[in-house]
């Protein structure tokens, strides 16, 4: 199981978002400081923790925090979907308040979250998936994997009371799911999995398939230097030989 969305592991698209930030004026143009842009949002996706951009209906403010519906149909405050959001393009304001959304979502949907520690299940031999979660450590997850055979973890109050020492499991995995947003850093070892949200559309894998794609039938030989194996190299005139 590679994403906690048990019931709807691979939804096609995010049906309802999380506001991050609200520009009613637009985004700040150095060219034009003066100038003012059309209202956007900055939001999450309450299912795979999509960054996305959304456009409000005319005469429409969206509040930070507001959950509002994207999905197909009739939508009452969201006209337009911009497209995905890259985290290194969040706003001041919208990384601050990314943390607080995730949290929010994740206790939203806390069955779904309590049934990812109830059925996760190895990476490898060497190391489990819980492992890659900051805070948990062999020990935990050993805890974690014994007590869950006894009996099933039923919140995140009881998954506390039954694994001491192992803190607040909303903060643990909120701090994951900022991890794998987070397209800034190279990500390396521990980190380079994707558990709770979708890879990013700029990870290396992504950009090498772009890369391939173009490289079909008709690129082959592009850039290539001529091969003249085999060929008889052509005697040139010499200046000498000119009249």
């Amino acid at each position: 199981m590679d994403n906690p969305n048990i019931d709807n592991p691979n939804p096609k698209k995010e049906e309802y978002v999380i506001i991050l930030d609200y520009l009613k004026f637009g985004y700040v143009n150095p060219e034009r400081p003066t100038a003012h842009g059309k209202p956007i949002a900055q939001a999450i996706g309450v299912d795979k923790f999509t960054l996305i951009e959304v456009t409000p209906k005319e005469g429409v403010d969206l509040d930070i925090h507001d959950k509002v519906y994207i999905g197909s149909g009739k939508r009452d405050k969201v006209n337009r979907v911009k497209g995905l959001l890259d985290f290194e393009n969040l706003t001041a304001t919208s990384r601050i308040e990314l943390e607080y959304a995730i949290k929010e979502i994740i206790l939203a949907h806390e069955d779904i979250y309590v049934k990812f520690f109830n059925e996760i299940d190895s990476l490898n031999i060497k190391m489990h998936k819980l492992e890659l979660i900051p805070g948990i450590g062999k020990k935990h997850t050993q805890m974690i994997l014994e007590e869950r055979k006894k009996e099933p973890f039923k919140s995140f109050e009881d998954l506390k009371e039954r694994v001491p020492l192992l803190g607040e499991p909303v903060d643990m995995l909120a701090k994951r799911v900022r991890l794998e947003l987070d397209t800034t850093t190279v990500k390396r070892g521990k980190n380079k999995y994707y558990m709770f949200t979708q890879v990013p559309s700029r990870h290396p894998s992504n950009r090498k398939k772009r890369f391939n794609k173009g490289r079909g039938r008709n690129n082959r030989g592009r850039g290539r230097r001529p091969n003249n194996r085999g060929k008889k190299p052509q005697n040139k005139p010499s200046s000498e030989n000119k009249e």
